[in-house]
């Protein structure tokens, strides 16, 4: 199984901090510094996925559970949406993919609060990144959040890319959410409560047009 790059600096200095603690303290004193490599090294997995190959499909961007999935919140991006939130646990895979292909028209940081992800409000007040993409003349919207834990997003599109649907693009470290808003026209295939897979999940389908 791969491991996202952004994760090698957190295993490396953990490996590093258990041969110094090995040396001093012996054993015993290198094995939590060892345990927590090992969970860096979970954490940052990057599973292989299958992603749907059908036209107007849109998959999830992230594995947890659906928090949202209908009427957006009022913090939404200017337009009307409807909209499917998904929360990740500190034990789902972190590695983020794009929900449908086309090109990215603009990539946005937002500094924000450090607010529990679950709190419905934390996608428009906490720090986060949100990116559009042109599918075809439909407007896509998603967002990288961070709560309590979460303190880093990593986003490696830029405006003017494109896109594969599926395709990774970042990483979300330690606990977050992700939102996605899609057009009224769509039709969703995801409830809240549902748990959602990165790149395999279908939560919605586009009407062709």
């Amino acid at each position: 199984m791969l491991i996202d790059r952004a994760g090698w600096p957190f295993v490396l200095v953990a490996l590093g901090l258990a041969l110094v603690a090995g040396w001093w303290l012996g054993r015993a004193g290198a094995v939590p510094l060892v345990v927590l490599a090992a969970f860096f090294l979970f954490f940052f997995r990057d599973p292989g996925r299958t992603v749907p190959a059908d036209a107007g499909l849109v998959v999830s961007p992230a594995d947890g559970r659906v928090m949202l999935a209908g009427a957006a919140d009022p913090g939404a991006p200017p337009g009307e949406w409807q909209q499917i939130t998904i929360f990740l646990s500190p034990v789902d895979v972190h590695v983020n993919r794009t929900p449908v292909a086309g090109r990215v028209t603009r990539v946005d940081y937002h500094p924000g609060k450090f607010l529990p992800a679950y709190r419905r409000e934390s996608g428009a007040i906490n720090e986060r990144t949100e990116i559009e993409l042109d599918h075809d003349g439909i407007p896509i919207v998603f967002r990288q959040v961070v709560g309590v834990l979460a303190r880093r997003i990593v986003c490696r599109i830029a405006p003017g890319d494109t896109v594969t649907r599926g395709q990774k693009f970042g990483v979300m470290k330690f606990g977050s959410r992700m939102d996605v808003f899609l057009p009224l026209t769509a039709t969703l295939r995801v409830t809240t409560g549902d748990r959602v897979v990165g790149g395999e999940t279908i939560l919605a389908v586009l009407e062709s047009r």
